[in-house]
């Protein structure tokens, strides 16, 4: 969000369905988020298959969560997706890059603590100009 971020959250191994997205996602940082924000919150994910699931639908409706609608196939719309490529940069581009699934953690966690804000705040900003670009070239392909 703007202006502030939580802790990395890094899955355990395993996938992620449904249950573990509302027990490690949305029920400890979303539902958090929105009570702080109040009604202008608006919940934005991408459509994982376990973002549209009915534990994961059920939750949000019953914490009366707005979800943003979202084009399945728009990464290049996505902000994480930029956040994601700047951690996978980074880490592996450290002296010693990381190896083993621990050191892998702890050099995305590291690099997520040095990551600037302006960094996540300047990719949110640049929403409104993604999506009018999107318009502009009726879902083509964008340079971001």
């Amino acid at each position: 969000m703007l202006g502030s971020r939580t802790d990395l959250h890094i899955f355990d191994a395993g996938s992620v369905n449904g249950t573990r997205y509302c027990n490690e996602i949305l029920l400890p940082y979303v539902r958090l988020f929105r009570g702080a924000m109040g009604l202008q919150f608006l919940l934005m994910n991408d459509n994982a298959p376990c973002h549209h699931t009915v534990p994961a639908e059920q939750l949000l409706e019953s914490e009366d969560i707005e979800r943003m609608d979202w084009s399945a196939q728009s990464p290049n719309l996505n902000p994480i997706e930029h956040v994601w490529d700047f951690l996978g940069r980074r880490s592996a581009a450290r002296t010693l890059p990381p190896v083993t699934i621990r050191e892998l953690r702890l050099a995305l966690q590291d690099e997520w603590a040095a990551m600037p804000q302006q960094l996540i705040d300047t990719l949110i900003l640049s929403m409104d100009r993604r999506c009018e670009t999107c318009l502009a070239v009726r879902g083509d392909h964008i340079p971001y």
